[in-house]
């Protein structure tokens, strides 16, 4: 089989070429070079472990987990894994149905009032009480057999996000560290570390914030790309090439928590903004899709972990920033 590119495979497998180093950095996924060639490939082995990877996120396993998985010969081991995320599925099954039951007995309650507008009072009322009193865990009952179809739909109601948070950014001063070609994100992260260590940023600016996006972003006619972090700095700091000086007008933002790694999850965020909710519309930044069209990812607790070597990757956080704005009312 051909070996395929980073952005072949991300492309076909709609994943980040971000996400696919990742995978490569924690031990799950391997790659080839090619001779001369600074890109990443992938051969047939690699492919194939791909498609279980996609699979199991499907079915909700965690990375670690998955790792455990496919790094392991025995059997059993997979099994464990299956039946304690049963177990949790379990358990969350369970508590949404009673909180179904809950609300289509409250529902029935109302309707026996609707005429006398009286006012909704849940604790007031005894037969509200003793409904929910009298409730027992209730178990859905499923087809045994279920399509890659099925789990497709599953993941795609999964996927809706409820717990979006509204944020604005104020305005500030940034020093901007970017670089293009491969591994980008690694490559301008050493040039910020390098500026942090020289500048004694962690003592200067302590709440310093840092945020980052793909500068230019990965596309099929483009064999390189770049990516830009911004720290916040001091407005009368001065700062030295290769890192530049810079100003963020600042702004309304959707913000999504995401642990390192998950950045499918863009999609879902994006999804929010533009399907999900009435409210609130894109307000993306006129750039040509050369910088994320003004979406930013903020690296939490940055300055704490560089600070305190913090190599524990579960506990990175990001907050994914789509830029919105309140809908006209029509």
């Amino acid at each position: 089989m051909e070996l395929k590119t980073i952005s072949q495979v991300s492309n076909a497998f709609k994943i980040s070429t971000r996400t696919l180093r990742y995978y490569e950095e924690i031990g799950l996924l391997a790659s080839s070079k090619k001779e001369g060639y600074a890109y990443r490939s992938y051969d047939e082995n690699a492919i194939l472990r791909l498609q279980q990877i996609v699979i199991l996120r499907k079915l909700r396993i965690p990375l670690k987990q998955i790792g455990d998985i496919l790094n392991n010969e025995d059997v059993v081991q997979a099994i464990e894994v299956f039946k304690q995320n049963i177990t949790n599925l379990e358990n969350e099954i369970a508590a949404l149905s009673t909180i179904k039951v809950i609300l289509n007995r409250l529902i029935e309650t109302l309707q026996k009032k609707v005429n006398l507008k009286l006012k909704l009072d849940i604790l007031g009322d005894d037969y509200i009480l003793d409904a929910i009193d009298s409730l027992s865990l209730q178990k859905i009952s499923f087809k045994e057999e279920k399509s890659m179809e099925d789990l497709n739909k599953a993941t795609e109601s999964l996927s809706t996000l409820k717990n979006v948070r509204i944020v604005h950014l104020p305005p500030f001063t940034v020093a901007a560290s970017h670089y293009i070609g491969a591994n980008p994100e690694e490559s301008a992260e050493k040039q910020l570390e390098h500026f942090i260590k020289t500048t004694n940023l962690y003592e200067i600016k302590p709440d310093a914030r840092v945020f980052g996006f793909n500068h230019p972003c990965p596309s099929n006619d483009r064999t390189d790309y770049g990516y830009e972090f911004w720290i916040t700095i001091p407005e009368d700091m001065e700062v030295s090439a290769p890192l530049e000086k810079k100003h963020f007008n600042g702004g309304l933002y959707a913000a999504h928590m995401i642990t390192f790694g998950n950045f499918h999850e863009w999609e879902w965020l994006s999804n929010w903004v533009n399907v999900n909710n009435s409210k609130y519309e894109a307000n993306y930044t006129d750039d040509g899709g050369e910088c994320m069209a003004g979406l930013l990812e903020e690296s939490l607790n940055y300055l704490y972990r560089y600070g305190r070597n913090w190599s524990e990757k579960d506990e990175h956080q990001l907050d994914l920033l789509f830029p919105i704005k309140l809908k006209e009312q029509k």
